[in-house]
Parts: structure tokens; C-alpha cells; sequence
């Protein structure tokens, strides 16, 4: 078995061959990974920004593939179906977290790809009552981003309400998937890239944006919700001056830059920042349902398994349409 490992922060992974596939345990099942996708994520624990990462590390958490094997007392998936494995890996399900419908806050959450190895190997395994089975309707490869950059976009959406016009910072994975949720609920949506990058305003436009352009500059017209996808925290005071009285500004990466200070007077007529933080599996469910009916379509890069830290590097760059895929 291949895997590519993170040995520590700030080093490229590394290939290596593995006697064979882990054995699930009880309650998990082992799966043959078809496609992981790369999200900004890995990026942040590769690069150290994300620092509590077991070591060593199977990163990757956009996982699609099949079921191999079973552990003992696997009850909801038998070998031969098809899941996907999001981020949120495990929790405890006895806090006051999880037994209110925010198990995406429970102190003892496991992460697949940072304290549980995840996909960017030939296989991996996961607790069953954490995968999802994935829509006939979409393939592998483009399934993948909808793990996460689906998901993570899908919750931002929701925490940001039924706004009109809807600002989007960042036009990268995550965004991509959003606004055609966004375009499907009726919204009109502003996309706002890195200053000169024309490239990504006309992917913006293509998926139905009706206006793109830098984010160093205000839309033509004030927004009422706006969603940070790029981890930049001057983009916060930039969103909250475009953002008209009791917008929404969301932030939705798991890391960001420090937010400079900025004037009470862009905050106040009732204008509200919020954080995104991982998701639920009832995200999950709600997601791929309504992905299915829109329906979403990702567009994506595929790249060997091998060529990992390629695909890392260009999406540090930024020169990534839509989602990097790894392909075992």
C-alpha cells in the first residue's frame, strides 16, 4: 500500500510503501480510496499553521472510495459500497455539544487527515457512523471537493440566512460550490478574487456571479451576507464596509491571518462576524441532498498520488481552478 506522509510541518510528504492496508477496527470499515481530494486545510497542517497534527501523518480528508472490509459490530455499511469520509471523523456523543446538534464543537472531535490518518493513500480507514454514501450522480473525482469545500461552503451559506445579495471572498474550492447553492436558492452573488487575478473573476462569472472583481475594492452595490473563504484577515473590516445595515459577515476557513483593528463605527447598525467551525453530519446529509438537485457540478485538477506535493504547491499559489484531486 502507498501512502503519502507528513513527517513534519513544513516539509514536502513523503511516498511510501506500506506492507498493506490497516485493519479496521470495531465499528470501522477499510476503504479503498478512488479519489482525495486537497483541500486548504492540508495546506494549513502542512505548513505548520495548524499545529496539534499527529505524527507521523496520512493527511487528506475529501475522501471517495469503496468499502473493502468491515470491523466487528459494523452495522450501516457493508464491503462494496461507496462513501466519502469528511474532516469530522469522530466525536464522543455524551457532551453538551453533541447531544444538542453541535458535534462539530465537541472537545474530544477527531479530524480525518490531521489526528486520524486520511485518503491521500491506496487505503484508509474510518469509523462507519462518520462516512456518507455518495450520490450515484457523481463521480469520483468530482465528488471529492464536496467533502469538505462543499460542505464547509454549505454551512457558511446557512449561518449567513436567506441574504439577497451575497458577497463571496476568495474564489477558490469552497466558493465554487457555494454559489451554485447560492444561484439555486435565488441569490445574487458578488465574487471577490486577489486584485488583478482576471482569471478568476471570469470563473466567477461563468457560474453566474453577477458581479466579480478585486477585493481591494467595494462591490457595486452594498451586500447583505458576505462569506470569507480566503484566510485573510484584513478581508474581515473590508467585508464589513461593503456589508449594508445587519449583514452577516462569515468566516469560514479554519484558519486566518489576525484581523487588524477597525472602526466600531463598520460594526455597529447591528452588523454580526461569525466563524464556521467544522461541520455535522447532519451538514453532510443536507448537502449532498440538495447537491444532487441543484445539481452542483465541481471542477477539478486531477493529479497522481504521487504528485501530492505538487498539487499542494499550486494551490499555495493559487494557481488551482476549483478543487485539486489526488487519483490513487
Amino acid at each position: 500500500m502507498r501512502a503519502m506522509i507528513l513527517e513534519k510541518p513544513q516539509s514536502a510528504l513523503r511516498l511510501q510503501n506500506r506492507p498493506g492496508p490497516p485493519q479496521p477496527g470495531p465499528h470501522q470499515v477499510l476503504i479503498r480510496v478512488h479519489a482525495c481530494g486537497v483541500c486548504r486545510t492540508d495546506l494549513h497542517i502542512v505548513d505548520g499553521e495548524l499545529t496539534e497534527p499527529k505524527l507521523p501523518l496520512v493527511p487528506g480528508h475529501e475522501i471517495v472510495g469503496t468499502v473493502a472490509a468491515v470491523g466487528a459490530g459494523v452495522e450501516r455499511l457493508r464491503e462494496g459500497d461507496r462513501v466519502g469520509v469528511p474532516w469530522l471523523g469522530s466525536t464522543c456523543g455524551e457532551c453538551d455539544y453533541c447531544r444538542s446538534g453541535r458535534e462539530n464543537l465537541c472537545a474530544r472531535a477527531r479530524f480525518t487527515g490531521y489526528q486520524i490518518d486520511g485518503g491521500f493513500a491506496d487505503y484508509t480507514v474510518a469509523d462507519e457512523h462518520f462516512c456518507f454514501p455518495i450520490p450515484a450522480g457523481f463521480g469520483d473525482v468530482e465528488a471529492a471537493p464536496l467533502l469538505c469545500a462543499g460542505l464547509i461552503g454549505y454551512r457558511a451559506l446557512r449561518l449567513a440566512g436567506d441574504a439577497p445579495r451575497l458577497g463571496l471572498y476568495g474564489f477558490g474550492a469552497a466558493a465554487h460550490i457555494a454559489i451554485q447553492v447560492a444561484r439555486h436558492r435565488g441569490q445574487q452573488v458578488f465574487a471577490f478574487t486577489k486584485p488583478g487575478d482576471s482569471e478568476g473573476q471570469d470563473f466567477a462569472r461563468s457560474l453566474g456571479a453577477v458581479w466579480a472583481g478585486g477585493s481591494d475594492g467595494p462591490p457595486p452595490e452594498p451586500l447583505d451576507a458576505a462569506l470569507i473563504f480566503a484566510p485573510v484577515g484584513a478581508l474581515v473590516p473590508a467585508a464589513l464596509r461593503a456589508t449594508a445595515k445587519g449583514g452577516t459577515v462569515v468566516c469560514a476557513g479554519i484558519h486566518m491571518s489576525d484581523i487588524p483593528s477597525f472602526p466600531y463605527r463598520i460594526l455597529w447598525e447591528e452588523r454580526m462576524v461569525r466563524s464556521v467551525a467544522n461541520l455535522t453530519r447532519r451538514d453532510g446529509e443536507e448537502f449532498l441532498a440538495i447537491a444532487q438537485k441543484v445539481p452542483v457540478r465541481t471542477t477539478t485538477t486531477a493529479f497522481p498520488l504521487p504528485e501530492a506535493n505538487e498539487a499542494l504547491t499550486r494551490l499555495r499559489d493559487g494557481r488551482i481552478e476549483g478543487a485539486a484531486v489526488l487519483v490513487p
